[in-house]
């Protein structure tokens, strides 16, 4: 069973370890993103309190969804970190009750290397691949040999991530929170090449792996500042469609360089922003072209989810991976290098 509480999503999560990799049998997922819709954003404290009011519903409708009860769970794991901090606090105590209540091993993981982990619930083991994480939080490009680790960072984003940046477009576009999903259906009556948004750090002195989208939304605001003082009406579609193949330009070209440089012949795309479809087709253009294996989870196993969590303890556990110490902490800035809490 995985917990997943790091945002604003309470995830719980049953998996079952075959032959073939971790079968999914549940996966319940509520979430609190209206209550932050007013705000224009995750509030951390309303975020906490919706976690507390949904987790234990949540476990028992993934129990009655995969027909099992507690005693038949053997293994509790938990995001232990990145995230918000007191988000981070609901979803690790619950697991630690949890797993004392069954007398089960507690393995506290990464969010991000969960992230990667829930591929094998629709595609099977993950060979050694590059991996593109794009969600609110992150935008990160990894070298994944294995689940259990090590993983290493070969690119981040230095300011604003891309959901971030969607986000705040959509609100400079008058569209509701969380912008990703709202961008993505808007843009598609757009013309993307309809303006020339910048496309940061792809110069040739720039780093080659890492990401900036705040120049591309500071670029977004000026564009429609200027159309509002010569009250132009601002053509909506146009520019969503236009910032959104900025981003999706700047992620893909940089994802497939780098798994052309470390000679990887897999790239996988995960985290929320993943499920945007133009994210997805050009990714999967530009690795065809590339003789690249592109490996995308279905969208509802992209955004944060208690499979992912389960998926990756499973891994962990069926790899003779040692646990979690029961005093495990919720660590917010946890690295991408450390898949697992250990003692």
């Amino acid at each position: 069973m995985g917990f997943e509480t790091s945002c604003d999503e309470t995830g719980v999560g049953i998996v079952r370890m075959t032959g073939e990799g971790p079968e999914l049998l549940a996966n319940e997922v509520a979430s609190s993103v209206e209550q932050h819709a007013r705000f224009g954003g995750v509030v951390p404290e309303v975020a906490s309190r919706a976690h507390l009011h949904a987790i234990v519903p949540a476990v028992r409708r993934a129990l009655a969804t995969a027909g099992i009860t507690g005693r038949d769970v053997d293994v509790v794991a938990v995001t232990a970190g990145p995230g918000l901090a007191g988000a981070l606090l609901v979803g690790v105590a619950a697991a630690k009750a949890y797993a004392t209540a069954w007398d089960v091993p507690l393995y506290g993981v990464n969010h991000l290397a969960a992230h990667v982990a829930v591929d094998t619930l629709q595609h099977g083991p993950l060979p050694p691949a590059l991996a593109l994480l794009v969600s609110g939080g992150h935008s990160s490009l990894l070298d994944v040999p294995d689940l259990a680790g090590p993983i290493t960072p070969i690119g981040a984003t230095i300011d604003d991530a891309a959901g971030e940046a969607f986000d705040k477009v959509a609100r400079l576009l008058g569209l509701p929170f969380p912008g990703g999903p709202h961008i993505d259906r808007v843009a598609r009556d757009g013309d993307p090449d309809a303006i020339a948004f910048p496309r940061g750090l792809t110069g040739p002195r720039d780093a080659p792996f890492d990401f900036s989208f705040s120049g591309l939304k500071t670029a977004v605001a000026r564009h429609v500042e200027a159309l509002e003082r010569a009250g132009t009406p601002i053509p909506v579609a146009d520019v969503a469609a236009s910032f959104q193949e900025a981003v999706t330009d700047v992620l893909t070209a940089k994802a497939v360089r780098a798994a052309r440089e470390r000679g990887m012949d897999t790239l996988l795309l995960g985290g929320g922003v993943a499920a945007n479809s133009r994210l997805r087709a050009m990714a999967e253009e530009r690795c065809a072209a590339a003789g690249i294996t592109l490996r995308v989870p279905r969208p509802g196993l992209c955004t944060d989810n208690g499979a992912m969590v389960a998926a990756l303890g499973a891994h962990l556990a069926a790899a003779g991976a040692a646990p979690s110490p029961l005093d495990l902490p919720a660590d917010s800035s946890m690295p991408v290098t450390e898949v697992l809490v250990s003692a």
